[in-house]
């Protein structure tokens, strides 16, 4: 019985204007040094070809994106699900601070990121359940293509342990650079659940 084989890649948008600061839903761009190293990192794929991306709508993902789909030659979605986490009252700020502001809550959150969530922010759960949804959905709609995701931290860290059964607690113990790529491979064979392996990440 055939086995059919998608392949989905992650790649994380590079460094923005502002510095290190949560920015979660604030639409920034990215600065020239982020944009060098998306176009860096897409340079040294193993074959980088794509069927189509799909990029979060935040400008740091989408305008990098649209670039790239330009050059290749291929479709470009957008897909509101797959936007950063809204950190509430941490928006905007340095990470310093928002330790410094709530060192509690801080301490939780990346101890137990899943059971903790940003103060006046989006619930961790909520956020985990609508990214694992829409890449499902993602990896079902688009079966035996080649697919990019240009996305966020939290989202790529969400993403690896839902397919490979980590409880979402392990999300912080994942390094997620800028312009940092994944690669997976789905397997889908007729009587049988999707399988998924982790080809590459760093």
């Amino acid at each position: 019985m055939s086995v059919q084989r998608s392949r989905i890649d992650l790649l994380r948008h590079g460094a923005c204007e502002g510095g290190e600061i949560f920015r979660g839903s604030t639409d920034v761009a990215l600065s020239e040094e982020g944009w060098a190293q998306m176009s860096g990192k897409v340079a040294t794929v193993d074959d980088a070809h794509w069927d189509r991306i799909i990029s979060s709508p935040l400008q740091r993902c989408a305008r990098f994106a649209e670039s790239l789909a330009g050059e290749k030659g291929v479709p470009l979605a957008i897909e509101d699900a797959l936007r950063e986490i809204h950190f509430g009252d941490w928006e905007g700020l340095p990470h310093s601070e928002a330790q410094q502001r709530d060192p509690e809550v801080w301490r939780r959150f990346w101890e137990s990121p899943d059971e903790a969530s940003p103060p006046n922010g989006e619930n961790m759960a909520d956020f985990s359940q609508r990214v694992c949804r829409a890449l499902d959905k993602i990896a079902e709609r688009h079966a035996g293509e080649s697919i990019l995701l240009v996305v966020h931290g939290a989202v790529i860290r969400v993403m690896i342990c839902h397919w490979l059964g980590m409880p979402m607690g392990a999300m912080t113990r994942l390094s997620v650079p800028y312009a940092g790529f994944s690669r997976f491979h789905v397997y889908r064979q007729q009587g049988r659940e999707p399988w998924v392996q982790l080809h590459f990440h760093g």
